[in-house]
């Protein structure tokens, strides 16, 4: 029940309202509880007694206009509150946990990401909390009001008749042994219904996003036949809990359905014998449906908590993923310059290495260069070389696995992460856009910006005048992903944001690869502007722009191999730099600058 304790640090806070609702919840159930009374006083006082029929009718007029009154001015405002507080209540908690799951979420490793599909993390957070709602109200409110209840009617039942009270509660152990026996089955088996449903989802998730592959190479039956096999697995898991609820049921319900049939025989045994009257053998019969509804609630809400508490245990598994990035206790940020209110940019790696699993090769080795203030410096190499696996180090997406990482002489690593990221601009080839209005994402840059500073970056990464365009302006939605957007405009947008963020740093990720010569050369002029008086990396694949840079890393099989100025490079004959150029077929012009290139 560890879970439980847990989820119970969500509830704490709402204590006070949760009492209010049990103690209202009391008042609605208790005001039924008169009903068996009054069918005993008007079976066994009122019809058979002496008096007039007149006056009977006049006493029973009255005693029913008083129940009307209680019914109706009394219960119903009770019935809405009690109903309205125990949905604020249990919408409040799961806010709360939803709201810490996020936060939870920011902060996973990228590892983490790579190892889990979109969709499986989404049901933790939003399946498996909903689940959990029914412990609120079933848990900490009904089950407590249906016990109140129950002790209420076994109350009224003693002070009525002991031996058939004594009746009605014989197959009370009978009844905690069978919950016992099938509930923890239940549990594991509601569990499994959960991660089923979860990968479901993930499968589902991936599918939508790759919709377009599915349908360029007409893979539908392919995938028709593959999403059976996943909603198959689902379906077993859900039929074997099903199978298992619908047993839970059967030996209950006919567990608890025994006990009328003994207090019916034993009750008209008594009235056979004048050792009851009538009215009680028939309230006490109405007691017994007062006493066995909640009862069989009971049932009902043992199986909702199995479910419920089985999510808890999910979401609390994933609550305890651990954070492979942490900030030290002592992390703190690096000294700005006094005129400029920014760091330096001064980057340096000293003997990096790198790998993604601890069992893993390492994918960076010996890695020592030095990015002076302001210098733009280019990545270069075959794919797979470790380019984007370098430049993922510096924001700390991961973190170095031998030597370090400084930027104006502070290890990253005794920088807050915010902090630290909040220095570095990032574009990157695939850049995501949400699917909020032009304006939402330039502003992602930086929250607290004035319209006109995003305006001034939007014209600045050459994006205001397609925006202005737009429908709306820049109020238009983008639609997932920037959907509504060409390329070179997405990218654009991506540029404004930096462009408002104002890094001292910049990566640039294959920025322009994916684009056409037009998008690529208003891009390389957006990207021009933006770098200026920056600490700027690019990594690049087409060598044609990154001509211009201070310096140009060549880096192969994790390893830095050369290093220097494009003609450098190209004076070095059979060197790794010289043939890739000679590759991609520029002529062997050493000479050639991002500005020739593009003309």
């Amino acid at each position: 029940m560890g879970s439980v304790k847990r989820y119970m640090a969500f509830v704490k806070p709402y204590t006070r309202q949760i009492i209010v609702t049990i103690f209202i919840g009391i008042l609605k159930f208790a005001i039924p509880l008169a009903i068996p009374l009054i069918i005993k006083y008007i079976i066994d006082e009122l019809l058979p007694g002496p008096l007039p029929t007149e006056e009977k009718v006049s006493r029973l007029f009255w005693l029913m206009g008083a129940a009307f009154l209680i019914f109706t001015v009394v219960r119903a405002p009770v019935e809405y509150w009690r109903q309205y507080f125990a949905q604020w209540v249990s919408s409040r908690i799961l806010f709360d946990i939803r709201n810490q799951l996020f936060a939870h979420l920011q902060r996973l490793s990228m590892r983490y990401y790579n190892n889990h599909k979109v969709g499986e993390i989404i049901s933790r957070v939003i399946n498996d909390v909903e689940s959990t709602k029914s412990f609120i109200e079933t848990g900490l409110m009904n089950i407590w009001l249906d016990l109140i209840t129950i002790l209420l009617t076994i109350g009224l039942m003693t002070y009525m008749d002991i031996p058939l009270t004594i009746a009605a509660l014989l197959i009370f152990p009978l009844y905690g042994f069978s919950v016992k026996f099938f509930y923890k089955r239940l549990r594991e088996l509601t569990k499994d219904r959960s991660a089923a449903l979860a990968q479901l989802q993930g499968h589902l998730h991936e599918r939508v996003n790759g919709m377009s592959l599915i349908r360029g190479f007409a893979l539908e039956k392919h995938e028709e036949q593959k999403f059976a096999k996943q909603n198959d697995h689902f379906l077993q898991r859900a039929l074997a809990h099903t199978s298992w609820n619908a047993k839970t049921f059967a030996v209950v319900n006919t567990i608890t359905d025994i006990a009328p049939l003994l207090v019916i025989g034993y009750a008209g045994y008594q009235v056979i014998q004048g050792e009851l009257s009538v009215g009680t053998m028939v309230a006490f019969y109405a007691y017994l449906e007062r006493l066995y509804t909640p009862l069989r609630r009971l049932v009902n809400s043992s199986t909702t908590l199995t479910q419920s508490i089985a999510s808890m245990d999910r979401m609390f598994e994933f609550m305890d993923e651990q954070y492979d990035i942490v900030d030290r206790p002592n992390a703190g940020a690096i000294p700005v310059q006094p005129d400029t209110g920014k760091i330096r940019g001064e980057i340096r790696f000293e003997n990096v290495s790198f790998k993604y699993r601890e069992d893993g090769t390492d994918v960076l080795q010996g890695i020592d260069l030095t990015i002076q203030p302001g210098e733009t410096i280019a990545l270069v190499g075959m794919s797979g070389g470790g380019k984007s696996s370098l430049i993922s180090l510096i924001p700390r997406f991961w973190d170095v696995t031998g030597g370090r990482i400084t930027i104006d002489g502070v290890d990253i690593r005794d920088v807050k992460q915010q902090e630290l990221r909040s220095h570095i601009g990032i574009v990157l080839q695939d850049n995501i856009l949400f699917s909020e209005s032009a304006r939402a994402n330039i502003m992602m840059g930086n929250p607290q910006a004035t319209e006109e500073a995003m305006i001034a970056a939007a014209k600045a990464a050459n994006a205001h005048d397609f925006i202005a365009e737009l429908p709306e302006g820049y109020d238009t939605e983008l639609g997932e992903r920037g959907v509504k957007l060409s390329g070179g405009q997405k990218q654009r947008i991506a540029i404004a944001r930096v462009f408002l963020r104002d890094p001292a740093i910049l990566i640039l990720d294959e920025a322009t690869s994916a684009l056409d010569l037009e998008s690529e050369h208003m891009i390389q002029e957006s990207l021009a502007r933006l770098s200026k008086g920056r600490t700027t990396i690019i990594v690049a694949h087409r060598l044609s722009t990154i001509t211009h840079a201070d310096k140009i890393v060549v880096m192969k099989e994790g390893k830095i191999v050369e290093a220097g100025r494009h003609e450098e490079l190209l004076a070095i004959p059979d060197g790794v730099y010289y043939n890739l150029w000679n590759v991609q077929d520029f002529g062997g012009s050493p000479a050639m600058s991002l500005v020739n290139s593009e003309a």
